[in-house]
């Protein structure tokens, strides 16, 4: 028996996860391979899910591109307007109104603790902690009942427009809130004490899906992830955009980089949002929320029904679109999974030349070879989920 173990003849298992796999959230392939159940290696493959994005925006106006950017992120769509907005924006070297400024902070981070929600649920679940699943779900439709009362729309918003909003928040908004924070602020304590200390949710998250600084930034990590390593970049403090640099919050920093720090880094971030909120609701200034400019922005269907240059200025950026002058651009904003960037060309006409997004999921998808490595099969579970990777974003 002493030569067995030299004469047995092995090999490395190769076992495709996915792309049709609950765990790959239907839209990702890992090819790994395997020494029983330690990773030995793992070949990540998206394009499951790509609907020629950038080639359905050279096709429609600037305006019409909206819809699209909904469906990039689709947890937390009007993060994906505003960040479009403001590329268009500069590029036409505009500036919208303050109180615009303002409600899009306020929607911004609703939906930036609305997409937080649900990756911490959702990773939960996928380790078998359905309570904590369920609270943070109805935490999230608390916060969707609201977005439902501004905009009429709960997943895909369609609520900011180039130069402007939709429409402007109910009078009854910031009373709303404050009616919600407290169920808001129990659902999350809930959630706290059912994961934070669990033993066998830490035994899942900690030390695993670990990566270290260098390779965090070679890779291009952005957000929570970058942050849990302790690299102290957040676009809203390094870039500030709107109105980020008249309001007071933290930046909260992991230590270790594994997919705890990305937990606990999400969960303060939704504390830090709250405070954002109601800083911004506080000091919610009056006034308009479109330019006044009819050519650079879509006019309010009231204003069309009953005023004459309204409707002129409506037929004609619905034909022609809006015409930026001719060049390009590239602004990034600072979206619940790191730097959401839209690069925009324009040839001077109606429609996008090239209108190229950058998801701040793609590059973290692509370092999960390294993140795994080494670690046991279940350990691609909690890592795939605290990445959060969109499929609509990441494969566009």
């Amino acid at each position: 028996m002493s030569d067995l173990k030299d004469s047995l003849h092995t090999e490395h298992l190769v076992l495709n996860m996915g792309p049709s796999h609950p765990a790959t959230h239907g839209t990702v392939k890992f090819t790994l391979t395997l020494d029983g159940e330690t990773v030995v290696d793992c070949e990540v493959e998206v394009g499951y899910l790509h609907r020629g994005f950038e080639k359905m925006c050279e096709s429609v106006t600037y305006t019409n591109v909206f819809p699209y950017t909904d469906r990039l992120n689709y947890c937390s769509a009007i993060m994906n307007n505003i960040s479009y907005a403001l590329a268009v924006e500069k590029l036409l070297g505009i500036e919208c109104t303050e109180r615009c400024q303002y409600i899009r902070v306020v929607t911004n981070e609703l939906m930036r603790i609305a997409d937080h929600y649900t990756n911490i649920a959702a990773a939960a679940l996928e380790l078998g902690a359905l309570t904590a699943f369920i609270y943070f779900v109805e935490a999230r439709e608390i916060l969707w009942d609201i977005l439902e009362k501004i905009c009429g729309a709960r997943l895909t918003s369609n609520y900011v427009r180039i130069g402007g909003l939709m429409c402007d928040i109910p009078e009854d908004l910031d009373d709303d809130l404050k009616a919600a924070y407290p169920k808001l602020d129990a659902l999350f304590d809930d959630v706290d004490k059912l994961l934070t200390k669990n033993r066998i949710f830490l035994d899942r998250m900690c030390d695993t899906g670990i990566i270290s600084v260098e390779e965090a930034i070679s890779y291009g990590f952005t957000g929570p992830c970058l942050r849990a390593c302790g690299v102290d970049y957040d676009v809203r403090k390094a870039q500030p955009y709107l109105v980020y640099d008249r309001i007071d919050f933290d930046v909260p920093l992991g230590r270790t980089g594994d997919n705890f720090d990305r937990y606990l880094v999400r969960m303060e971030e939704i504390k830090q949002s709250y405070k954002i909120v109601k800083q911004a609701m506080k000091d919610m200034p009056d006034g308009p929320i479109n330019v006044d400019n009819p050519y650079m922005r879509q006019p309010s269907k009231q204003d069309v029904y009953t005023r004459m240059e309204e409707m002129i200025a409506h037929f004609k950026l619905t034909i022609d679109g809006i015409k930026p002058p001719v060049g390009e651009v590239y602004l990034g904003t600072e979206a619940a999974n790191g730097e959401l960037g839209f690069y925009l060309v324009s040839d001077g006409s109606g429609r996008p030349y090239k209108c190229r997004v950058r998801p701040p999921c793609f590059t973290m998808t692509a370092a999960m070879e390294v993140m795994v490595r080494g670690a046991m099969l279940a350990d691609i579970i909690p890592t795939f989920d605290m990445i959060n990777m969109i499929g609509g974003e990441c494969d566009r």
